[in-house]
């Protein structure tokens, strides 16, 4: 039955250099957005590419070493959950968002900042 639990693994590249927010409650959250890409063979034999944009957020000691370690760029792979979350906003608007909410990442390259 472990099969069966929200689980989910990417790899992809950061879009933003990530926010990081520390509440009063000494709390840490790390927010930050990542792009995956995926390659197929179109009719007229043509490769195309398509990328998948996934909001991320972290918590804790992930996401002080999401601060420390991860910047605009980067290529990493990030385990964690999807967690979907509704809202109201201040019209009485209902809206939904999904993230991944995740618990574990690894390093994989780094962009190259000075150009090489």
């Amino acid at each position: 039955m472990n099969t069966l639990r929200n689980k989910v693994s990417l790899i992809g590249r950061l879009g933003a250099q990530p926010e990081v927010l520390t509440f009063d409650s000494g709390k840490t959250l790390a927010r930050f957005s990542l792009a995956t890409n995926e390659s197929y063979k179109s009719k007229d034999g043509e490769w195309q590419e398509i990328t998948q944009w996934h909001n991320l957020t972290a918590w804790g000691r992930t996401a002080e070493r999401v601060a420390e370690v991860l910047n605009k760029g980067s290529e990493v792979l990030v385990e964690g959950r999807i967690v979907n979350n509704s809202y109201e906003t201040k019209e009485g608007e209902k809206r939904f968002g999904t993230n991944i909410e995740i618990n574990g990442f690894l390093v994989l390259s780094t962009k190259n900042t000075d150009g090489e």
